[in-house]
């Protein structure tokens, strides 16, 4: 058994948001950066560089790249022999907490009802796992409202199959148009339950913008919605073009045999998120 103490947790916590809010994942900022040789819009080149610029401003002088600086997701994995000497949850709560009040980032988070905020980014949301062996994972991910806010589950039927998860997917981005700030990144959750379907499409946003399925029926499934994505028209921030999105990240799990669902959650380009390892 290994005992990790929560004040680490927390303080890599706060460390990791406030980066993750001024430095663009490499991988993200190289897409971006190659789109701009292969988009055919001029404007949308222009847009582009703006994005680019933007990124390396935000990176050179520790701004945040956007003003929306996000609701933290938290994706927990633990090690079943972990023993934390306090409460694991108030730790990234705290981390939270430090990272966006002493950090002087955007505090987003408000009471659904009231809208009063919570004036320091609090709670954030947070999934578990249980894993083998003695170390904790966790990925953070500020996700702002534009793009999660073009986000859907729908509950399609089994008949609707593949045709119609694609129909749904590419009506889905062409009616967003401009709102959740293109090239996006698609996470795709199939099958499942109604929550299970929203929980992997988000998980998926947080794989490299570059890795390949390990299920090839994935994988080509991934290729196409890009293809036929980038075909709408849509372009960087909406002005047109080809580069609407960026990738396409899918993830499945197994479903009741009446059901079909479907969720997307759709990434700005401003694709934070970071991983720690204790």
């Amino acid at each position: 058994m290994r005992e990790i103490k929560v004040d680490l947790i927390t303080k890599k916590v706060a460390e990791a948001l406030v980066k993750a809010n001024k430095v663009l994942p490499d991988d993200v900022y190289q897409a971006l950066s190659k789109a701009i040789k292969t988009e055919s819009s001029e404007l949308s080149k222009d847009v582009l560089s703006k994005i680019v610029l933007n990124a390396d401003i935000a990176k050179d002088e520790l701004a945040p790249m956007c003003q929306d600086t996000g609701m933290v997701v938290v994706f927990l994995e633990v090690g079943y022999d972990v023993h934390f000497d306090k409460d694991v949850y108030d730790a990234i709560n705290q981390g939270v907490r430090n990272a966006y009040v002493e950090g002087y980032l955007r505090k987003s988070v408000a009471d659904p009802i009231t809208r009063v905020n919570t004036k320091d980014n609090t709670p954030a949301i947070i999934h578990t796992t249980l894993v083998p062996g003695n170390k904790i994972r966790i990925v953070l991910a500020p996700k702002g409202a534009g793009s999660e806010n073009m986000s859907l589950v729908k509950m399609l039927t089994p008949a609707d199959g593949v045709e119609g998860i694609k129909k749904l997917v590419l009506d889905s981005i062409f009616n967003a148009g401009g709102r959740p700030c293109p090239p996006i990144i698609l996470g795709l959750g199939i099958g499942g339950n109604l929550e299970k379907s929203a929980q992997i499409a988000k998980e998926a946003l947080m794989r490299n913008i570059d890795d390949v399925n390990p299920d090839p029926e994935l994988a080509k499934l991934e290729a196409e919605l890009l293809q036929e994505i980038n075909e709408l028209g849509v372009g960087p921030m909406g002005f047109g073009g080809k580069t609407t999105a960026l990738a396409v990240k899918i993830a499945k799990h197994p479903t009741h045999i009446a059901a079909l669902p479907v969720a997307i959650n759709i990434q700005c380009h401003a694709a934070r998120h970071l991983e720690i390892i204790i």
